[in-house]
């Protein structure tokens, strides 16, 4: 080309990545080889959503071609803009140079009069004349850095994640850019809580959305054998980008999405908004209260579930981390008066030995669940906290427990089996309500055994509204009732 020309298309491509990615940039495909990067439509529309917002965050299916565009667009910044701090933030150390690898390989294939002098080039790092510099590296490290644009690749899987954007997040504060890009992993993660606050315009990242269908290779007869060859979690996760039931949920996905699709706005609240109310109690119905109490310090919660006996539905909830002992214990014991003088069954640890002789002293409330020893209470340890969990998961799948809370289901997202085979809430998240629903869910048998039957009390009702002019049940059976109430 002329000098003209050569200038001529400089300029545009500074003015355009995508120009520059399609016309200079090549890249290796695992079946075809060294290719041109022509971009499809939806890469277009991914890259020039990116160059539009500061901060951008990226829900994509697995082979989108998402952090090869992330490597063309990091190398596209270090040529066209001076003095620039391009830092991109992998899994591992892996994933890492495999990220800078691909920008090298990139950087090495332009023409000569597109390409900077390279001034410092190694595993982690690409310097160039213009002063601008990439590097990539695991999360954690670098941290305090000046950065101009940040780029986090598979940002849900990365642990300590959380940590390293606390750290990171000032050295962008006044004017650098972010890019968080990542398939989903499940809903306990930093990037989902940035994503769902995004979609709720309570922070200034912008939502880029990329579905399958959008690739133009594939199609229904792929979607079928993919998600066959993957199953269903792993077609969700990897491909569907469904946040619900993916990453290791100890509840599975088809049981969390019905408890999503069943939870109910139709409450009112008590308690300075510390208890939620879907049911009123029913005259002749039986109830019980699960209850795990905490110190009220802003950290771990206290909760109690109203559960009906009869149908297995969660009435009430109560949820708050600053409620004091007593008060808590003054709470339950209006609460267990108001539903029938309901079965109350607090969970027997330490606090819970206080909580128990609240109730029992102080408020002279004696309607508590015995164990096998006579011991007011339940006492969760090691070896049984697996056995009421379990019930608790028997109970969802098969809709003998009925949640209406969304603060519950969103305990039961983020509650997981852990790497070391331990369930427990995922790191950040709380659990409170899904130990007192466990409970719940493993009591409720052993008291529903001693109730009448339904369908007497359905009789009786029933009868109460006849009035006893008209009713004529049978003695012996109404004594049965009576003796009952």
């Amino acid at each position: 080309m002329t000098p003209d020309e050569i200038r001529n298309e400089l300029k545009r491509c500074s003015e355009d990545p995508v120009y520059f990615i399609r016309s200079y940039v090549y890249i290796t495909h695992p079946v075809k080889g060294r290719i041109s990067f022509n971009l499809y439509k939806f890469q277009e529309r991914l890259l020039r959503e990116i160059m539009a917002n500061r901060f951008s965050i990226t829900r994509k299916f697995r082979q989108a071609g998402i952090t090869t565009i992330c490597a063309a667009y990091s190398l596209w910044y270090a040529i066209f803009k001076k003095n620039k701090n391009i830092v991109v933030v992998s899994i591992g150390e892996r994933e890492s140079t495999d990220f800078l690898d691909r920008a090298k390989e990139m950087y090495h294939d332009l023409p000569k009069w597109l390409k900077p002098k390279a001034i410092k080039e190694n595993q982690h790092t690409l310097k160039l004349s213009t002063g601008s510099v990439i590097k990539s590296q695991p999360a954690g490290a670098g941290r305090g850095q000046p950065v101009s644009i940040l780029i986090v690749d598979e940002a849900a899987f990365i642990d300590g994640m959380e940590d390293y954007w606390k750290a990171v997040y000032p050295t962008v504060s006044t004017g650098g850019e972010v890019v968080m890009i990542s398939t989903v992993n499940g809903m306990g993660n930093l990037y989902y809580d940035l994503y769902r606050k995004a979609e709720l315009k309570q922070n200034e990242f912008h939502i880029i959305r990329i579905h399958w269908n959008e690739h133009p290779d594939y199609n229904e007869k792929w979607a079928k054998t993919t998600k066959a060859n993957l199953g269903e979690k792993g077609w969700l996760q990897e491909v569907e980008g469904e946040f619900l039931g993916t990453g290791d949920t100890f509840i599975k996905s088809d049981v969390l999405r019905e408890i999503r699709d069943h939870t109910s706005k139709e409450y009112y609240e008590k308690y300075y908004r510390m208890m939620r109310v879907w049911q009123d109690p029913e005259p002749y119905a039986q109830y019980m209260i699960t209850a795990d109490a905490s110190y009220g310090r802003g950290r771990d919660h206290s909760a109690f579930h109203v559960i009906n006996l009869y149908t297995g539905e969660q009435c009430a909830e109560f949820y708050s981390n600053t409620v004091s002992l007593p008060d808590f214990a003054k709470y339950i014991a209006q609460e267990g008066n108001r539903y029938n003088l309901a079965f109350v069954a607090p969970e027997r640890n330490v606090l819970g030995l206080e909580l128990i002789r609240a109730l029992f002293e102080d408020h002279e409330y004696d309607n508590m669940w015995l164990d096998e020893k006579g011991e007011f209470g339940f006492l969760v340890n090691n070896k049984n906290k697996e056995t009421i969990l379990t019930y608790l998961q028997e109970k969802l799948a098969n809709s003998k427990l009925k949640i209406n809370s969304k603060r519950t289901f969103d305990e039961l997202s983020t509650f997981i089996i852990s790497n070391s085979g331990k369930l427990e809430a995922e790191k950040g998240y709380n659990d409170d309500l899904v130990m007192s629903l466990a409970l719940a869910a493993f009591l409720m048998e052993d008291i529903q055994d001693s109730l009448p039957d339904m369908e007497r009390l359905d009789k009786k009702r029933e009868w109460t509204l006849m009035g006893p002019t008209t009713a004529n049940p049978n003695k012996d059976l109404m004594k049965e009732y009576l003796k009952w109430i």
